[in-house]
């Protein structure tokens, strides 16, 4: 299975910033496309932000559309997500996940049999 390190959580005020990184670990970033999702206490698993491995194309969950920001560093073999203006509702862990989709599908979809650690995002004041 491919393997993800997530990192960069933490705990955060409301209004508050992050940046959070995905290193791909034993597999080659650039071959695929990349989506971050969080689940939050109680809930199932939301992706928010996907990215394509071709032209760096994007898609948001209307949830996080205007405040959270996916890059990648092919070179670096890492995913990252930029988080601003961060709410309480965005409290919850998030999660990377690699696979051969369009952006919309990708995030979308959430029937992955492997989930990494991921990294804890609490937003409370």
């Amino acid at each position: 299975q491919l393997q993800f390190v997530e990192s960069g959580g933490g705990l955060v005020q409301p209004g508050g910033s992050l940046r959070l990184s995905c290193a791909a670990s034993g597999f080659t970033l650039a071959n695929f496309d990349i989506g971050w999702f969080r689940q939050a206490p109680g809930k199932k698993h939301e992706g928010v932000a996907c990215i394509s491995r071709s032209d760096g194309s994007t898609y948001y969950s209307d949830s996080v559309a205007g405040r959270f920001t996916i890059s990648r560093d092919n070179a670096k073999n890492t995913v990252y997500l930029q988080i601003n203006s961060l709410k309480p509702e965005d409290t919850g862990f998030y999660y990377c996940q690699a696979d051969s989709l369009s952006v919309r599908d990708m995030c979308v979809k959430t029937a992955y049999d492997y989930w990494g650690q991921g990294t804890q995002v609490t937003v409370s004041s």
